[in-house]
């Protein structure tokens, strides 16, 4: 890639949607690219763009800030080694990247998943040196419950109880009960949670700031998205992909 291994992570757009569970409102609509493979619209914040680097190497770009030439997808990381396998990927790329010599790395899906990885445990980082992460079960249910959590997050392995618990408290503090709102469940254990935040036992985590929720919301959808916990964009049905479709996917700078 041409952008460096350790950019710290900003917004990729000027106004990101609201993160998913935060209460009900009003959301601005963002940018909606075409994925290359499916032919589906999906929002620029969800979709992962791909890049292509100065050897011709086709690379996730987790930040969405690489120069040149980009194409988008929208799919799992299940779909994405499909793809791969079938060549339906490298059709879709060399209309994209308009018949460049490509290569594509078959671990191009464990490399899409680490990079957008990285790229949420970030942003928490960045968060969490900045006073805006609230950890700990009971000071995460005492912010909850007085209304001061605007994003709420569970370990992949957090025990059933404790994040029902702090959901219940949640919707409290939001004035939500009844709504069915929830903290998101991370596809990240406490152990890699833990390394990433330099804690121990990071089971629970919160934020209490909109702003900080709203930057944490654009890494997270896409990486809940490539590991399937969000569903593929569906505007457009895959049988209604072209080859215009592919081509529209394509943005510069």
């Amino acid at each position: 890639m041409r952008t460096p291994r350790n950019e710290p992570l900003g917004s990729d757009i000027s106004a990101p949607r609201p993160p998913r569970n935060r209460a009900a409102g009003s959301e601005e609509a963002s940018p909606e690219r075409k994925c290359v493979i499916t032919g589906s619209n999906g929002s620029r914040e969800e979709l992962l763009r791909l890049a292509i680097s100065p050897d011709g190497d086709v690379l996730p770009d987790a930040l969405a800030r690489a120069p040149g030439r980009g194409a988008w997808i929208g799919v799992s990381r299940a779909q994405l080694e499909e793809a791969i396998a079938s060549g339906k990927l490298r059709g879709a790329l060399a209309r994209a990247f308009k018949g460049a010599k490509l290569t594509i790395p078959e671990n191009l899906g464990a490399l899409a998943q680490d990079a957008l990885t990285r790229a949420f445990l970030q942003r928490l980082g960045l968060e969490m040196r900045a006073g805006k992460l609230i950890l700990g079960s009971d000071r995460i249910a005492q912010q909850a419950r007085s209304g001061a959590v605007a994003w709420l997050g569970h370990a992949a392995d957090a025990s059933d109880d404790g994040c029902r618990k702090l959901d219940q408290a949640f919707r409290v503090g939001m004035d939500a009960e009844g709504s069915g709102l929830v903290g998101e469940r991370l596809p990240l254990d406490r152990a890699a949670l833990s390394v990433a935040l330099g804690r121990e036992n990071v089971v629970h985590l919160a934020l209490a700031d909109h702003g900080s929720a709203e930057r944490v919301a654009i890494p997270l959808r896409r990486l809940m998205r490539f590991t399937g916990a969000y569903p593929a964009a569906e505007n457009i049905s895959p049988e209604g992909a072209t080859d215009g479709a592919a081509h529209d996917a394509v943005t510069v700078g």
